[in-house]
């Protein structure tokens, strides 16, 4: 993901009310999590935003943002990643990310481009709903969390999943630094 970004100024931030930059990425940001609130009816205590997800691996270290969380009722459910353009490439990203974001697995996954959504079924990688009306509703939420089990993943597992999204998230975006999209 690419963080050279027209800035607009600044803006408030919907969930904290703090002053964060104005860009087109954040305004669909600000966009999605309203929908959570307004339409899906979460609490905003219940939404977790900008996560950084540090990883270390072979002597090298980055981190990948998790827009979202949702823990309704104290439980993580879904992690939400906002990702401009095509939704099908970002899809193991967002795997990997509810894989390691926690010391458990979250059960779902959604990665969205503020236009469509697709929801991930994080266990398995397959896909459960798709648009933006797919994302659980708070009540739905609450229901699908009864009974549910949280497991830790193994660590040679996780150890996988980290240089899956080492490759497609850090080095990618180091790549645009250096090479494509720092401007020569």
């Amino acid at each position: 993901m690419g963080t050279h970004h027209l800035i607009l100024g600044k803006t408030t931030d919907y969930l904290t009310g703090k002053s964060v930059t104005d860009t087109h990425d954040e305004r669909a940001r600000q966009e999605i999590v309203k929908f959570l609130v307004t339409e899906k009816g979460f609490e905003k205590s219940e939404i977790l935003s900008r996560l950084q997800l540090s990883l270390a691996l072979d002597g090298q270290k980055g981190t990948v943002p998790v827009d979202f969380l949702l823990k309704p009722a104290g439980k993580p459910l879904i992690i939400i990643l906002f990702r401009p353009g095509s939704l099908v490439s970002r899809r193991r990203v967002a795997l990997a990310a509810a894989r390691l974001i926690e010391n458990r697995i979250i059960p779902y996954a959604a990665v969205t481009n503020a236009e469509d959504a697709e929801i991930l079924e994080t266990s398995t990688g397959k896909l459960i709903s798709s648009g933006l009306q797919g994302i659980f509703s708070r009540s739905q939420a609450i229901e699908m969390l009864e009974g549910m089990d949280f497991r830790a993943m193994a660590d040679h597992r996780r150890e996988k999943e980290k240089r899956i999204l080492f490759a497609m998230e850090v080095l990618s975006q180091k790549e645009c630094d250096d090479y494509t999209c720092g401007g020569f």
